[in-house]
């Protein structure tokens, strides 16, 4: 599964789990971290546990293993690492305080039609 594929598989889960303003970054050249980070929000600390869960267990279905997740008991800011994809799931609050966005803005957005 190439790189691309694999954002528009957790991009969908996300759009399946009603994230909200999902953004998909291309971050290759700016960062040695990742070539790709997925930012979503959840409108409460459970739905942002549950887009987490929905993502690894649907990434893990195609053979795609999480390596890293950190934050989960708390839900405000859950960070799974996939080597070369890294997706940020905040709570909305969270979200606006850090405005990864804005620290990634010369990044390109990779546009994705969901399913």
């Amino acid at each position: 599964m190439t790189l691309k594929d694999k954002a528009f598989l957790s991009y969908n889960i996300a759009v399946d789990k009603k994230a909200v303003d999902i953004v998909v970054l291309d971050i290759i050249g700016y960062s040695s971290v990742a070539d790709i980070f997925m930012i979503c929000s959840g409108t409460s600390l459970r739905q942002v546990q549950a887009i987490a869960d929905a993502i690894e267990e649907g990434m893990r279905k195609k053979g795609i293993k999480c390596h890293h997740m950190e934050g989960y008991r708390t839900g405000r800011w859950i960070l799974m690492d996939y080597s070369d994809m890294v997706i940020h799931i905040f709570y909305q609050e969270t979200r606006e305080f850090y405005d990864l966005e804005r620290l990634w803005g010369d990044a390109s957005s990779i546009i994705f039609d969901s399913v």
